[in-house]
């Protein structure tokens, strides 16, 4: 059935639009972070070689084949550091360590040398917002009042009634100050008390985090992903956040006031811009922020002149309601919005958000790797997207995050979209022999790495044959974006770059759609199906998708 007709007809004879993205010329090279894939590792949750029931780095190395099997290009490491865990590893008790649950620094050295003999770089978690409480800074700022370090961390006097300083609140609930009686003062920390914000307004700060950089960038670390980076700079008068008039029961209690004080201060850009000077010290590094705001404020993360993060990630499709047009327009206003010289990035998840399975079901999850690679920028796997994971349901004497802890019953808790790496068959998934840190999934023994890597129809080999396909055709890689049609269920655009022109049709609902084409993408050949039938299949005038069906089409040379 041809449910677009006459306007869509007339769409899909455009071959340029006034909102095409600039076409990269094909003679410069591009650096690594641009045409390559990350794959985010959350190394607990990997693999498990030494039979704690935790996954570690020897766990990581011994599955290396795996990420050069799939194809990806770099691994990104949630923390490793040496940690309390009150927060899994986003409370750091030293920034130049390796905790013992992972290994050692020998270990990260190994695993850092395989993974470039194998031609895969390697990222690092930097938590520079915040330490542990049990880091040596934070334990000497505590001493005293009058200790050299006490303005390493944000420290203020009580309210005239003795309570916080301001109405400033944690991420993880209830207020964002800690009273501490030993020196009569709060600290502020914008997560757990645990985890005391630094203060980035004082330069020997700036200077310590620096070197922390060196130290991993001189070891061999391909760059950082940058964790909060948006919160490092606070309100320098300290005031009151204003009151959310929209905020309602059920939601977390840290959106009842409006972060303006305490977040996306304009000060932060020049703190980032420090941090890429420190990166660009060294040859072919990256500099990628964690920055969880709209489209309009986070592309000013790229900073004046590019000189802030390379990637800030652009999380819009996790929040995205799953419909053709919202998504069209949701990539229409990134591509508008980008600095120029600015490059794209898209990530489906994380280990702090439910998996993309969860979120729009498990008959979209070929459609939505469709979507991440072959929009136009650098896409981020989350482990496990790649076997269609999905979020575990976690006892209540299960629970291990600590925010589901504090701010119960309302869907905060991240330890779902965290378990075991389903691998093969068998009790805990080959993940581990012992009882894991979490729950494996009650689906394991069908989806898992073993079952999909012998099915050519699998969505692992849908994700292989995709990123195979991005390093063959330039198009996809460093080519332009333009937008076809996005009517009902089907969104359909074009990636080109010379004479290289590639077009995307994705079926984002239950029911066939069917899109005629005509002019210069009228005519091709289905390089990928979604299904893995119907690859090599020519398109002549009409592309039709079967129910949650995606293809991507060669077009034939334009005349």
């Amino acid at each position: 059935m041809d449910e677009e007709g006459a306007a869509m007809d007339a769409l899909a004879e455009r071959t340029t639009s006034d909102h095409t993205t600039t076409e990269i010329a094909s003679g410069r090279p591009a650096p690594w972070w641009q045409t390559g894939i990350l794959y985010q590792i959350y190394p607990r949750s990997f693999q498990d070689a030494n039979g704690d029931g935790i996954g570690d780095l020897a766990g990581i190395l011994r599955r290396l084949p795996h990420l050069v099997e799939l194809g990806v290009d770099a691994l990104w490491l949630s923390p490793i550091f040496p940690s309390p865990m009150a927060d899994f590893g986003y409370d750091i008790a030293d920034y130049t360590g390796i905790d013992p649950i992972f290994g050692t620094l020998d270990d990260f050295d190994a695993l850092l040398a395989a993974a470039h003999g194998h031609g895969l770089k390697v990222l690092l978690d930097l938590v520079p917002n915040h330490t542990s409480d049990h880091h040596p800074w934070f334990e000497e700022s505590r001493s005293s009042r009058d200790n050299p370090k006490r303005d390493w961390y944000i420290w203020r006097d009580p309210a005239p009634d003795g309570g916080p300083p301001t109405n400033w609140l944690s991420e993880f609930g209830g207020s964002a100050w800690e009273f501490d009686p030993a020196t009569g003062q709060y600290y502020y920390h914008a997560f757990l008390k645990a985890q005391p914000d630094l203060n980035w307004r004082n330069p020997k700060v700036r200077e310590a985090v620096h070197d922390v950089m060196r130290f991993w960038l001189k070891r061999g670390v391909d760059g950082f992903r940058v964790d909060v980076i948006w919160h490092l700079i606070k309100d320098e008068e300290f005031r009151d956040n204003p009151p959310n008039p929209d905020w309602r029961p059920g939601r977390p209690p840290v959106e009842s006031v409006v972060p303006l004080y305490t977040t996306d201060r304009p000060e932060v850009h020049d703190v980032i811009a420090g941090m890429r000077r420190v990166v660009e010290e060294f040859e072919e590094r990256v500099l990628i922020g964690e920055i969880y705001l709209p489209i309009e404020r986070l592309v000013a993360y790229y900073g004046t002149d590019l000189s802030g993060a390379h990637l800030p990630f652009n999380f819009a499709l996790l929040n995205a309601p799953w419909d053709a047009r919202r998504i069209a327009q949701l990539v229409e206003e990134y591509e508008a919005s980008l600095p120029s010289g600015g490059w794209p990035n898209w990530v489906l998840g994380n280990h702090d958000r439910p998996r993309v399975g969860s979120r729009i079901g498990r008959e979209q999850l070929r459609v939505a790797a469709m979507l991440l690679l072959t929009l136009r920028g650098t896409p981020t796997i989350y482990y496990g997207e790649e076997i269609g994971m999905v979020d575990v349901a976690i006892p209540p004497d299960r629970v291990r995050d600590p925010y589901e802890k504090n701010v119960p019953g309302i869907g905060v808790g991240r330890d779902g979209c965290r378990t075991p790496m389903q691998w093969e068959r068998g009790e805990s998934a080959g993940f581990t022999e012992a009882e894991p840190w979490l729950p494996t999934a009650a689906d394991s023994d069908v989806e898992n790495v073993e079952n999909q890597r012998d099915d050519a129809g699998s969505l692992f080999n849908l994700y292989r044959r995709l990123i195979a396909l991005r390093r063959r055709r330039p198009a996809l890689t460093r080519g332009s974006y333009e937008p076809i049609a996005a009517s009902g269920d089907l969104l359909v655009y074009v990636r080109s770059l010379d004479q290289d022109r590639i077009m995307v049709a994705l079926n984002l609902g239950a029911e066939p759609v069917s899109l005629t084409v005509r002019g210069a993408v009228s005519n091709g050949r289905i390089l990928v199906s979604s299904s893995a039938d119907r690859d090599g299949e020519e398109v002549v005038g009409e592309i039709y998708l079967r129910s949650h069906e995606g293809a991507v089409v060669g077009l034939d040379p334009a005349p």
